[in-house]
């Protein structure tokens, strides 16, 4: 089963592709689609949206994983971010993608086994379970790729022939 994590994000939007057979991880891709400050929110929206179709494009995820917005004290920081959530959706739901919404304590719950752990306690994990040599920079592309882990962790161990995925 090939996954497509997305940690959501208007400036950075971290993404990572995995697959999982029988319960073993393998890194397919993971990067960050950036967007510039000076550009107009719609076109920077415009661009998230271009880049995640070429790569659902490019690797034909099985899944779609995106973490979901925590709540955020600066009101314009979490719309705009919502936004960005909203257009990576759509993205997906665009290639009839089966969407999953997952929060970060189901995130860091599925990765580390602890809920509340801390960002780096998720960091080294994700470099562990996908056998990476450092660990993947921006944060925002090692919170991708949990997510994804996070989305395999919850369907159980599969392989691609099996039925239903």
């Amino acid at each position: 089963m090939i996954v497509m994590g997305v940690d959501p994000g208007l400036a950075i939007l971290g993404y990572g592709i995995i697959n999982h057979e029988y319960n073993h991880f393998s890194v397919i891709d993971y990067g960050a689609i950036t967007t510039p400050s000076d550009m107009d929110l719609a076109n920077r929206l415009k661009e998230i949206y271009e880049r995640l179709s070429e790569l659902i494009d490019k690797y034909r995820p099985d899944a779609f994983a995106v973490e979901e917005l925590f709540f955020n004290k600066n009101a314009k920081t979490a719309i705009v971010i919502g936004e960005a959530r909203g257009v990576a959706i759509v993205a997906a739901a665009q290639k009839n993608l089966n969407v999953y919404e997952y929060t970060p304590l189901q995130v860091k719950q599925a990765v580390v086994g602890y809920g509340r752990a801390e960002k780096v306690q998720v960091q080294l994990m994700v470099r562990a379970l996908l056998n990476l040599r450092d660990i993947p920079k921006p944060d925002d592309v090692a919170d991708a790729l949990a997510v994804a882990v996070c989305h395999c962790h919850s369907v159980g161990p599969c392989s691609k022939y099996d039925v239903g995925v």
